[in-house]
């Protein structure tokens, strides 16, 4: 089932997201956490699914093959062939392929074009639901190339009859969480700057809620 906010009033939702904040502690998103320790293990040696060393191998190839297998250790390997059955197909972006549950969820098969690498892409989906916890991301399996390329599955909440949010609508919203904008479709708060805000991003409901589903996340450091 697709959700909605409990609280309508844009005023309310710093408190809001505060109370919501272990929603992101969920098993999913400990798998995620639990699934980045295990591809930062080790060093450039690595074996292949069948235990072959494979010492002379990508930094890429051998984050692919630790993936590969804890996937199938853990049984959240899932064929290419049934990534289709994770729900209706809908549209394609540079990083994701989308798929819509009847169960409510989103399902996205992340190519890393923009992370790079599976531990990078973690990072930032944690940022992301530290503050942005009512469309937290779940790690949800792993597809892809077997012996090759892997690529996460992860999933979101489904937002009920969502429109596009305008600017306006973003800015508004991104000010009552306490961001400043720093130039188009960029904002900061001083500790994290959220980029990629474009209206195709950030979805609106029936009753004027906001929703941001995807976005680029960088901490700043001092």
């Amino acid at each position: 089932m697709c959700q909605g906010k409990t609280k309508g009033r844009q005023n309310e939702i710093s408190e809001r997201i505060s109370q919501d904040d272990d929603r992101t502690q969920t098993p999913q998103n400990g798998r995620m956490e639990e699934a980045a320790i295990r591809l930062r293990e080790g060093g450039r040696t690595s074996q292949t699914t069948d235990g072959r060393i494979q010492p002379s191998a990508s930094e890429q190839e051998i984050e692919s093959s630790k993936a590969e297998r804890y996937a199938k250790e853990n049984d959240i390997w899932i064929s290419l062939s049934d990534v289709f059955k994770l729900g209706a197909q809908g549209p394609s972006g540079n990083e994701n392929d989308t798929y819509f549950s009847p169960e409510g969820y989103v399902y996205k098969v992340n190519n890393l074009m923009n992370s790079g690498n599976i531990v990078s892409l973690f990072e930032r989906l944690s940022i992301h639901n530290q503050t942005f916890p009512e469309t937290a991301y779940e790690l949800y399996g792993f597809t892809g190339f077997e012996g090759r390329s892997v690529y996460p599955v992860i999933r979101q909440r489904a937002v009920c009859n969502p429109d596009n949010a305008t600017t306006e609508d973003i800015e508004e919203y991104m000010k009552l969480l306490g961001f400043q904008k720093v130039k188009e479709y960029s904002y900061c708060n001083g500790e994290i700057l959220i980029s990629d805000l474009r209206p195709r991003n950030v979805l609106k409901d029936i009753d004027g809620d906001i929703y941001i589903v995807d976005a680029e996340f960088k901490a700043i450091n001092y």
